[in-house]
């Protein structure tokens, strides 16, 4: 049986190997891609890790919204082989990536859509995004598409997009939650990147 670690190995060289075709990595970034892609998207694992029950993935269908080349997706796909994942990007060339690395990783639990939030016709438990765009942007998008929450990951001044979505949508604070990725990965390029949930209320 293949071990956690060979698989994300695999992972990295599809991604230096797709990104040489078509660019979903910065060429700058490529060389980082596990700690600054793959552990960042594993963020989202921590947090469930942290803050909920063992096994509340499993069986579940997880959305994960403005994909681009498969992230969060395909890193948690890879962690919870007992959860369904759609990788969702208006452009199709990223989603091309996505689909071919989900492939080179036999994930059977990764479906790739190349279409727009709004134009989705089904619900999901919950939805998944990395810097898309801010909270009261992207809620309209997946508003009535989520039965549990939305988790992000994000960065900067976490707190005052936070305020500007509660007050346009009248969403209580007391059902988001803000977590810091620093308090699990000591490295300064996480020093000011968050996990955020957005629970359904």
């Amino acid at each position: 049986m293949r071990s956690r670690e060979a698989d994300f190995a695999t992972a990295v060289a599809l991604y230096r190997e797709w990104n040489e075709r078509i660019n979903v990595v910065s060429r700058k970034d490529i060389d980082a891609l596990y700690g600054h892609h793959i552990l960042h998207s594993l963020a989202i694992a921590r947090y469930l890790e942290l803050h909920y029950p063992a096994g509340v993935w499993d069986g579940a269908s997880v959305l994960d919204l403005g994909t681009g080349g498969g992230f969060p997706g395909i890193p948690l796909a890879m962690e919870y082989p007992d959860t369904s994942f759609t990788l969702c990007d208006s452009v199709g060339k990223k989603l091309t990536v996505a689909g071919a690395v989900a492939a080179g990783l036999s994930l059977g639990n990764v479906r790739c859509m190349n279409a727009r939030a709004e134009a989705l016709g089904e619900s999901f438990d919950w939805v998944v995004t990395r810097a898309v765009a801010t909270l009261s942007k992207l809620f309209p998008w997946v508003r009535g598409k989520f039965r549990h929450g939305i988790i992000c990951l994000k960065g900067g001044d976490v707190h005052s997009e936070i305020s500007d979505f509660c007050r346009k949508y009248a969403y209580p604070s007391s059902s988001i939650r803000v977590w810091s990725i620093s308090e699990w990965l000591k490295d300064d390029y996480f020093e000011e990147k968050f996990v955020i949930e957005v629970r359904k209320y």
